[in-house]
């Protein structure tokens, strides 16, 4: 996993630094649905034949996705089929989201309770 990790970081840096910060929050959910298309078997199967070209597979996966990729999108795409990196979008995906919410000051967490958690329990630690 620290492989993946390590070759999804440039990635996932360039993007960031490439994106106008105001629009950065708006490519996550997008990026995180890329992601998901990607780590299809069957498409990575597929992307993995060297008889099927970046454009081919970039093709497919544009085809399944609900809405039209950004242009910032589109182009992390491309630079990873080409460089045969599709398995790292999951990892590209975490790692842009960690950047954002490092940007805005947000931390993700989860929180485990013994004991059910009151409503103004649950805005307390959310503010926290």
């Amino acid at each position: 996993m620290a492989e993946l990790a390590t070759i999804a970081r440039p990635y996932a840096e360039a993007l960031f630094r490439a994106t106008d910060p105001d629009l950065a929050p708006s490519l996550v959910a997008p990026l995180q649905q890329l992601a998901q298309v990607a780590s299809d078997p069957r498409l990575r199967e597929f992307a993995d034949n060297p008889k099927a070209s970046a454009q081919q597979v970039s093709a497919l996966i544009l085809s399944v996705l609900p809405a039209l990729l950004p242009a910032a999108l589109q182009n992390l795409l491309q630079a990873v089929l080409e460089n045969r990196r599709l398995g790292a979008l999951g990892q590209i995906a975490a790692q842009y989201q960690a950047l954002v919410d490092a940007r805005a000051g947000v931390s993700q967490a989860i929180v485990y309770s013994a004991f059910e958690i009151s409503d103004e329990q649950l805005a307390d630690i959310t503010a926290a």
